[in-house]
């Protein structure tokens, strides 16, 4: 039977983080706020997550009952005849939908739903074999599996998926335990794990997974279980990377050449000595939050100064204004430094989402604005981009350009509803259900408001319970009122994020500037009355004893900022982009007379902004004059471009000197 109760919810936050804290072992400095325990009813993000709840998982379910993937398991479990549907990797997009299906029930039951995910889970039990493996296409015909499978069991782990996709299977079913109590789906999880341990590690098999994923399932099975072994095998997973192996690893009759790449699978060094971020976007954004994982709770300080590396080399030198990352379109990859193009700029949607991952850990591992400060641009612009307002159709590169003709979405010059490799669109439902744990953060005796979102959360500070709660119109307004409700009054600290482009910082590098400085400084209040800022790693520190109902006002102030590239960033010379509190605007044909691309932003021009209630779901606008002096430029956030049909779009439009 499921508890309902808060306390149900209390155990399922102590279950997620701190086995590790019970047994005095080591975690993240900082520990998020569950997102169970955060109650959004923001106008922005709400929306969002009920269409996420209502439309995209059950649109995801349907797609995959259509195209076959999940008939697959009941396939491998012998439940009905037929041969394996699509590619290798399908398995992972069921676990990925699933991943969502059960964050969506722990705050939302749904008694259908429930009973959906248990008929689904016993397909995956009857796929599993009797020793523990799952592949279904390898179960289903041995001899005949899907290309890139390898001819027998572990034969091509540089492109097989086969650990990739259980990986995503755990993380799966550790969010099913956590939302109803059932063991169905952790223990199909745990007997494979055990097995897989059963054939690599230290005196047992070499080797490491293609695609890294299953390093972050076996740390969120080692939190739930408390159980070693899942950590050693996520860190042996990590440490067997370096080219030594991967040139025993892979024949050079690969039928898949590019895996032959070691720096395609971040395997070009061994992960504590890298420093620059290279090779497959995704994958390398699994690593390094699994790399984060693993040194939190590990303490092995030389995977966090690789890690700290190369986030150093991606915000320098390779991150889009929109906060995407991965330029190239061969090998859905990252390119060299300052290699930004924007016509053709891949940025995967699943890279956006890793990128968040990544950086919401480093976040908790160093207590930094910084990183949140990429991770909420990518959030609010690159990651957002990715689907659609009506939840049900996706692209999977997100481009800063187009002339309207170019097919950059597989095929299609806007949106589409699925992909033949339907990551995005999984990963997008997953990711949505938890965003309400990136809002607030804890430490010791401190409480950080990370995000700035309408609701309220609950917050341990010590022995108290502390209620926090937020209104605000972010991202289309700076002002946000913060309520602090201890149940006992108490002294700490509570810590307000200040965003970078709230300190003439877009990104934390010179990338990025913005062409004139905001003199419009950041007003602080506490019960009505102006404290000065003190800030602490980008942080507004105010330590005092809270009692029930005392409120913070903070106004974040956001006029429209022109924004200038880094010179070494060829594409972007001589243009400029806006940008308005964390949002980065596009201008799109439709809006200005079907033509974009040969239009010119005056340095001296005037912004007027406006909230269109009606449009693209509710925006603000900026209009500003055109050079000629013939009327308006019409500008909407990037994220909402693409919902009106193909045409022409620019983040980035030519300077125009002052008149």
């Amino acid at each position: 039977m499921r508890p309902k109760n808060y306390i149900f919810y209390l155990l399922t936050f102590c279950l997620l983080l701190p086995v590790c804290t019970r047994q005095g072992l080591k975690d993240y400095p900082l520990q998020p706020v569950a997102f169970t325990e955060v109650q959004i009813t923001d106008g922005f993000w709400l929306p969002r997550m009920k269409t996420n709840r209502t439309v995209t998982i059950p649109f995801a379910f349907k797609k995959s009952e259509e195209t076959g993937r999940i008939d697959n398991f009941a396939k491998a479990g012998g439940l009905m005849p037929g041969e394996f549907e699509g590619r290798r990797y399908n398995d992972s997009d069921v676990f990925k939908i699933m991943e969502g299906a059960a964050y969506s029930l722990s705050l939302h039951p749904d008694p259908e739903l429930e009973q959906y995910m248990d008929d689904l889970i016993a397909k995956v039990a009857a796929a599993q074999e009797d020793d523990g493996y799952l592949f279904t296409t390898r179960t289903i015909d041995p001899e005949n599996p899907a290309p890139g499978s390898g001819k027998e069991r572990w034969s091509n782990l540089g492109s097989s998926h086969e650990l990739y996709n259980v990986g995503h299977m755990y993380e799966a079913a550790v969010a099913y335990y956590l939302a109803t109590g059932k063991r169905n789906f952790l223990n199909v999880a745990l007997k494979n794990a055990d097995f897989i341990d059963s054939v690599f590690g230290p005196g047992k098999r070499r080797g490491f997974p293609g695609h890294q994923e299953i390093e972050i399932g076996l740390a969120k099975l080692y939190r739930i279980t408390g159980d070693e072994k899942y950590l050693k095998l996520a860190k042996f997973f990590l440490d067997e990377r370096g080219p030594e192996y991967h040139k025993r690893m892979f024949p050079e009759t690969s039928e898949f050449s590019i895996y032959n790449q070691d720096w395609y699978l971040q395997a070009h060094q061994p992960v504590v000595e890298q420093d620059e971020a290279v090779g497959h976007a995704v994958r390398a954004t699994y690593m390094y939050s699994a790399m984060a994982d693993v040194a939190a709770l590990t303490g092995d300080i030389r995977y966090i100064q690789a890690i700290d590396r190369i986030w150093e080399n991606v915000v320098s030198r390779k991150l889009y204004v929109t906060g995407g990352i991965g330029s190239r379109h061969d090998g859905e990859a990252f390119g060299e430094d300052y290699e930004l193009p924007n016509a053709t700029a891949y940025n995967e949607t699943c890279a956006a989402i890793g990128n968040v991952f990544w950086n919401h850990r480093l976040f908790l591992l160093h207590g930094d604005t910084q990183y949140l400060d990429v991770l909420e641009r990518t959030l609010y612009n690159g990651l957002l981009s990715g689907i659609s307002l009506s939840g049900d159709l996706f692209f999977y590169p997100n481009p800063l350009e187009s002339n309207g003709k170019y097919e950059f979405n597989q095929g299609e010059t806007t949106r589409k509803p699925w992909f033949d490799c339907a990551c995005c669109p999984v990963n997008v439902a997953r990711f949505l259900p938890s965003f309400p744990g990136y809002v607030y953060a804890s430490q010791d005796d401190g409480l950080y408001v990370n995000l700035f979102v309408a609701g309220k959360g609950k917050v341990r500070i010590g022995r108290n319970l502390v209620e926090v709660s937020q209104e605000t119109r972010y991202p289309w307004n700076g002002e946000i009122r913060i309520t602090i409700r201890p149940e006992q009054s108490q002294e700490f600290s509570v810590y307000i994020r200040i965003p970078g482009w709230a300190r003439n910082k877009p990104v934390p590098s010179d990338l990025y500037a913005f062409l004139n400085e905001d003199g419009e400084q950041v007003a602080l209040k506490v019960n009505s009355q102006h404290i000065p800022l003190e800030l602490a790693k980008g942080f507004a520190r105010i330590r005092r004893r809270w009692a029930k109902g005392d409120e913070i006002e903070i106004v974040l102030p956001m006029p429209v900022r022109r924004v200038v590239s880094h010179q070494n960033v060829e594409h972007n010379q001589g243009l400029v982009a806006l940008q308005r509190g964390p949002l980065v605007y596009c201008f799109e044909g439709v809006d200005n007379d079907g033509k974009v691309l040969n239009r010119i932003l005056l340095d001296d021009a005037v912004f007027t902004v406006e909230f269109h209630p009606e449009l693209l779901g509710g925006v603000n606008v900026i209009a500003v004059k055109k050079s000629d002096g013939s009327g308006f430029l019409v500008a909407v956030p990037y994220y909402s471009w693409s919902h009106r049909g193909p045409g022409e779009m620019a983040v980035w439009l030519p300077r125009g000197e002052k008149k």
